[in-house]
């Protein structure tokens, strides 16, 4: 039985590595045959090797530094009023009708086209990037919230009637608590999207951490540098999720 448990454990993660270790062999082996133009993709291998210099010659952990203050903001302003909206949504209905249609659209638009409004309202600064991603993280944190509230069992909430809970009481102890899951849900897929556009809005205005070393170095045409910081940007964000997932079954022990 212990056997059977080590075995379903480590079988994923070795299944992951190998399915991303085969595609970059096999994308190594067709840059060499000629059948994929390496002027456009570099070779993995040469990627590899690009990450260090990229690493210490272009301080990467300083720009990543700066990048994660913008997301750390971004994601708390995300949270509170992502909650928050999506809890008014659930208190009032006729709010929910007249604009839940309306969130879910800006849900699925592609935001990063208004960042030129955000450059001439606050200028070419950090400020531009954080609204940004809080622009692009909120319609999910809202969406997911106002599905955790609504899909509050009922019985829960009759029970919290029979004790003469106020709505306050009601929320915090039933309501917020049964929609944690679902919430959670919504708070990655948030700071995803607003990592996404802090990173894209960088690239585009030449302005922050990571975002912008993608765009100098693909100035320089240095191939391999410029996939090796996107790989470092993509590993950030497995990080991010992963430690999103970390905190919701810290918060949920029970699980």
């Amino acid at each position: 039985m212990s056997t059977s448990i080590t075995k379903t454990s480590w079988f994923p993660a070795v299944l992951s590595f190998g399915s991303v270790f085969a595609a970059l062999l096999l994308i190594e082996i067709l840059i060499r045959l000629g059948l994929i133009n390496r002027f456009i993709v570099p070779l993995p291998s040469d990627i590899a090797a690009a990450l260090p210099r990229v690493i210490i010659e272009e301080e990467v952990f300083s720009r990543f530094l700066l990048t994660a203050t913008e997301a750390f903001s971004a994601s708390i302003l995300v949270t509170i009023f992502g909650v928050a909206g999506g809890a008014l949504l659930y208190r009032f209905r006729l709010l929910r009708e007249a604009t839940e249609t309306w969130v879910a659209a800006i849900a699925a638009a592609p935001l990063v086209l208004i960042y030129p409004l955000y450059l001439v309202i606050f200028g070419r600064n950090a400020t531009t990037i954080v609204v940004m991603g809080f622009t692009a993280g909120l319609a999910p944190v809202m969406l997911k919230t106002l599905e955790g509230l609504a899909g509050t069992r009922r019985v829960l909430i009759n029970v919290g009637r029979s004790f003469n809970l106020t709505p306050w009481q009601q929320f915090w102890k039933i309501l917020f608590p049964a929609a944690l899951p679902t919430i959670f849900v919504g708070m990655r897929l948030g700071l995803i999207f607003a990592l996404i556009n802090i990173v894209g809005v960088e690239f585009l205005i030449n302005f922050g951490g990571l975002g912008q070393l993608i765009n100098e170095l693909a100035e320089r045409y240095d191939l391999p540098g410029t996939y090796a910081a996107i790989c470092f940007v993509i590993l950030v964000s497995v990080c991010v999720f992963i430690l999103m997932e970390r905190l919701e079954r810290w918060l949920r022990p029970v699980d």
